[in-house]
């Protein structure tokens, strides 16, 4: 009886006295240094990084955090979130910076998901495509030479061997050798168009995805396309993707360039996306990217 009136003794007093969370900090003179962010992190609000932003946990106004204290440099909120399939608008431009108007980007193929894995198999199922397989070696029944028997089975000390056209021998046959086949490994389709879009999406979300009205240029000179080059911002290698065959000016004031490279949109691949760090897509080539895009598959 008496543990029961002492402890709500007790209850009494505590809700009567006034509650203290945080200590009253002292005024810190002077810049805040690293020594601090210890006493920082276990006594004031804390915050969070989130994909390289820094988050406030804190119902009050935010707060600009001190550069001092982030380990990794201040970055602004980007605008939207990626992967969320939202359609974009781009702005529609040419080699001469004109304006020519926006177009709107499908979502479902300009704003996927980054999926590392995917465009691992497709890259890997490009590359092992590609690859001719025309290696071969002779076998020891195709391998030139005598048939005969080198030498007598005893009587000589020598190892017993039936011909000079063995593995063994100098100018003998290969062991194991490579023969001609194909490299190529197989692909869901589904799996190749997945891996395109997410390609699309990156440069997309990287801001390296340019929409030009047009690929035309006034003559088959290489310095137009040098210049044009030159004007982009941090364009180191240029993909040049337009919608139908070629412009033989472009071809040709391009085929010296080795930063500089043409595709039509019909062969435009992950591989080479992924190669250029600039992709430059005219208004017909996104339509038809996006057409084939919306194609059903055929099973």
């Amino acid at each position: 009886m008496r543990g029961l009136i002492r402890a709500a003794a007790l209850l009494r007093q505590s809700q009567s006295q006034p509650r203290t969370w945080l200590p009253k900090a002292a005024p810190i003179e002077g810049p805040l240094t690293l020594s601090l962010l210890p006493w920082i992190a276990k006594h004031l609000t804390p915050f969070s990084s989130y994909k390289g932003y820094s988050t406030l946990q804190t119902h009050e106004p935010p707060v600009l955090i001190p550069p001092e204290l982030l380990s990794t440099p201040s970055a602004l909120t980007p605008d939207r979130r990626i992967g969320e399939y939202e359609d974009l608008m781009a702005t529609v431009t040419n080699f001469r910076g004109e304006d020519r108007g926006s177009m709107v980007l499908a979502g479902d193929v300009f704003d996927v998901p980054i999926r590392t894995d995917i465009i691992h198999r497709v890259v890997k199922w490009q590359l092992a495509k590609r690859r001719q397989g025309t290696h071969s070696t002779k076998t020891i029944s195709e391998v030139s030479g005598t048939g005969r028997k080198p030498w007598r089975q005893k009587g000589t000390g020598r190892a017993r061997h039936g011909t000079l056209r063995g593995p063994q021998f100098r100018h003998g046959a290969a062991c194991h050798g490579p023969k001609p086949r194909s490299h190529a490994i197989k692909l869901q389709k589904k799996v190749r168009r997945l891996g395109l879009k997410v390609a699309l999406s990156a440069r997309t979300a990287e801001g390296k995805l340019l929409v030009f009205e047009d690929l035309e240029l006034p003559s088959h000179k290489t310095k137009n396309i040098v210049n044009y080059v030159s004007e982009m911002t941090d364009a180191k290698k240029v993909l040049l993707v337009d919608g139908g065959p070629l412009d033989d000016k472009l071809k040709l004031a391009t085929r010296n360039l080795h930063y500089v490279n043409v595709l039509p949109s019909i062969g435009l691949n992950v591989y080479s996306i992924l190669q250029h760090d600039t992709l430059v897509m005219t208004r017909d080539a996104v339509n038809r990217i996006v057409e084939r895009m919306h194609t059903p598959i055929n099973r």
